[in-house]
């Protein structure tokens, strides 16, 4: 009886020395991040959000309230956050679920609303396909669309199987009218779907995008099956994303464009003519770009989105007197331009007086960043390909740690074995 009742402190020994490598073992192997309960509300926002932001079928509750938090412990509000100063009036009231209104050149977050809350993301994911594909499609390269690309739900620029494009021609597609074609052609190009999802959200995790979890390459949702956990973003990283992208000639150029001449078959016309390609312009859906009817003075580029789950969301940026604004919105009532106006003119107004409540974090590690003087911190929710970053550390980490844990055991159990040996027998 003795022997049983020392055989459990044993095992309890044992395990203790386990946990220690084990734990070591997943904190090497893991990002540096913690997940949070589901439906836990942020500090400084109202009482119960976290339950209604559940509730809603385009968000989702973020984590926790933490230091932790990307860009500053006061993005962790799931309400209204701004910088004050004398003769600056507060932030325009609009009807968004959440919004972002930043500095692009400083980086300092001027207001936010809810700006880590994780949102359907609808075509501002399109910002994150090319963020993602620009740089790794040569864009003069010929693309051929299968059927199930043309076949693509929603808006689409018209392609066909019959034709190769260029990949400059995808990109005007995707970035003017947002074409779901394009987006799906694209992804062919870069290896099909899954690789393109997996270099997505990559993309994501280098910039710091940890809000973000790319399902698709077009933003669509119920179409696909998918839903706010298995796809969605934040106002806080649309803004990263965009601010990202626009430091790219080409990805900038897309994004401005307001005509383009977009490739097709001839017609019969055009046959007898000789004609071998044919075409029709495409016009931009971006209404506050020079010229539209709802231009915006100084604007560089932007993107909006609409499904019927994720409303109506946009981002943008635009400059005046050498300075640059960057707002971003998800889940508004109505067609965006009108509040992105409201949001840039007060950015506009607020830079350099208000105090930053956080800042847009720039790519690259966020520790080393904080070591270096910067103001970057770590997420306390989980990064956005967080179905696959625990998958690696399941096989990864998960490996390395059990294989520690039977080699601790090992040791344990038979260094018990000697001392028992040399123990007296009146003592078993």
């Amino acid at each position: 009886m003795p022997r049983q009742r020392r055989g459990p402190a044993g095992v309890r020994r044992a395990l203790t020395l386990i946990t220690v490598p084990v734990t070591a073992a997943s904190l090497a192997a893991a990002p540096a991040f913690a997940a949070a309960p589901a439906g836990v509300a942020r500090t400084g926002g109202p009482p119960g959000a976290g339950a209604r932001a559940a509730a809603s079928p385009g968000a989702s509750p973020a984590a926790s309230p933490s230091a932790q938090t990307v860009g500053g412990p006061r993005l962790a509000s799931r309400g209204v956050v701004a910088g004050t100063a004398p003769g600056v009036p507060a932030p325009p009231k609009i009807k968004a679920g959440s919004y972002m209104i930043a500095d692009a050149d400083t980086g300092q977050v001027l207001a936010a609303k809810d700006p880590h809350g994780h949102y359907l993301p609808a075509s501002t994911l399109k910002t994150l396909t090319a963020l993602a594909l620009v740089p790794r499609l040569e864009p003069n390269r010929l693309v051929r669309p299968s059927q199930k690309a043309c076949d693509t739900e929603g808006t689409k620029v018209g392609l066909t199987p019959k034709m190769q494009y260029k990949v400059s021609d995808l990109f005007h597609a995707l970035l003017m009218m947002s074409a779901n074609d394009a987006a799906v052609t694209l992804a062919e190009a870069d290896g099909g779907m899954r690789r393109t999802l997996a270099d997505m959200n990559a993309e994501a995790r280098r910039i710091n995008a940890r809000d973000t979890l790319a399902g698709s390459p077009n933003g669509l949702d119920k179409d696909l099956g998918l839903d706010v956990r298995t796809q969605h973003t934040s106002a806080y990283d649309l803004a990263l994303i965009l601010r990202e992208g626009m430091k790219n000639p080409q990805y900038r150029a897309y994004m401005q464009a307001i005509d383009f001449q977009f490739p097709a078959p001839p017609t019969k016309k055009e046959r007898k003519k000789g004609k071998k390609v044919g075409g029709y312009p495409i016009h931009t859906h971006n209404h506050m770009l020079p010229g539209e009817r709802l231009a915006y003075p100084g604007m560089l580029g932007g993107k909006n989105g609409y499904t019927i789950a994720a409303q109506q969301t946009f981002v943008a940026q635009a400059r005046r007197g050498g300075h640059t604004i960057v707002i971003s919105l998800m889940r508004a009532d109505m067609p965006p331009s009108a509040y992105a106006a409201k949001l840039l003119n007060w950015g506009f107004a607020a830079r350099g007086k208000v105090q930053p409540v956080g800042t847009l974090v720039p790519p690259g590690d966020i520790e080393q960043t904080r070591e270096n003087g910067g103001s970057g911190v770590l997420p306390d929710a989980p990064l956005a390909s967080d179905d696959a970053s625990r998958m690696w550390l399941l096989v990864g980490g998960g490996t390395v740690g059990a294989l520690l844990a039977i080699a601790v055991l090992f040791v344990v159990l038979r260094r018990r074995r000697r001392l028992e040996a040399v123990r007296p027998r009146g003592d078993r």
